[in-house]
């Protein structure tokens, strides 16, 4: 996570059982495992928005958390703890090897099955530079031929302030100039305040929903064939990464590809995917 922000000394203070009931709402709802370490980190980000709120306590601020139904408070809370600094281009090794192997490998397979269905899911597009990253390589790779595949991209996020970004898809230029500049020049237009922005034609094939991992069950019809879950299953204890593998696994085609965070690892007594190099797993076709 980021580091630790700036307090004022009159931080509220946080009692061992008002932490560890925060602490363990945090890993039931979002999989996020917050260790004692991370205590402070956690009381100086919430600070400001309790006082916005008028909780004196930790312990009011819980209590809202559960009884609140509309999950507001939740979403808030989410978008506080979580990390959502990134940049186009990150781990390029990931979007080399997926714009020439992997991608054309599921081009190539679907058009042997006499297929046209293009299934790519984001899950933690953060504020959107991973999602039109692929998108652009996608349109890239199959040129003019994009518009006869039904394909297009699912992003999703836990935190709603991240997807508002993403679907703004207005970025400063230097978190812009790590791309090839084929595709700055060809996929962005200049905007306000030496930014870029995402040309439309990119924009509008990608859907944005927010999505929270955590969820035992994934409403989706199909199968993707690549599925990249980047720098999230690092803020998550063995048991919750081990359960969300399986749910990927299940909503893989065989053959199909994920792609983890170069910080992480599925681990070595995991038999579902198929190790292809750091950060990048298949699944069998068996």
């Amino acid at each position: 996570m980021n580091q630790i922000p700036q307090t004022s000394t009159s931080m509220m203070a946080i009692s061992d059982t008002e932490f560890a009931g925060l602490r363990d709402l945090i890993h039931q709802r979002f999989g996020i495992n917050l260790t004692e370490q991370k205590r402070s980190l956690l009381v100086g980000r919430l600070q400001k928005l309790m006082r916005t709120l008028g909780f004196g306590s930790f312990s009011q601020y819980i209590e809202y958390l559960t009884r609140d139904k509309s999950e507001q408070g939740l979403s808030e809370l989410v978008d506080l703890i979580s990390t959502n600094h990134t940049y186009f281009n990150r781990e390029k090794d990931h979007f080399t090897y997926f714009s020439e192997t992997a991608f054309p490998a599921v081009v190539e397979n679907l058009r042997r099955q006499n297929r046209r269905d293009l299934r790519v899911w984001c899950a933690g597009s953060s504020t959107g530079e991973e999602p039109y990253t692929l998108m652009m390589l996608m349109m890239e790779h199959l040129g003019n031929d994009y518009q006869n595949w039904d394909a297009g991209l699912l992003a999703t996020d836990i935190s709603d302030r991240a997807l508002s970004a993403a679907r703004a898809g207005v970025y400063a230029r230097d978190r812009v100039e790590q791309l090839p500049a084929n595709l700055r020049n060809k996929y962005f237009t200049p905007a306000e305040q030496s930014h870029l922005a995402v040309k439309e034609q990119v924009k509008k094939e990608i859907t944005y929903r927010r999505f929270n991992l955590m969820n035992t069950h994934f409403p989706f019809k199909k199968p993707f064939q690549i599925i990249f879950c980047r720098n999230v299953m690092i803020y998550f204890d063995q048991p919750t990464r081990d359960a969300l593998v399986t749910r990927f696994h299940k909503f893989i085609e065989p053959g199909g590809y994920l792609f983890i965070g170069h910080s992480e690892t599925l681990g070595r007594t995991q038999t579902l995917f198929r190790y292809l190099e750091p950060a990048l797993y298949q699944k069998g076709t068996a």
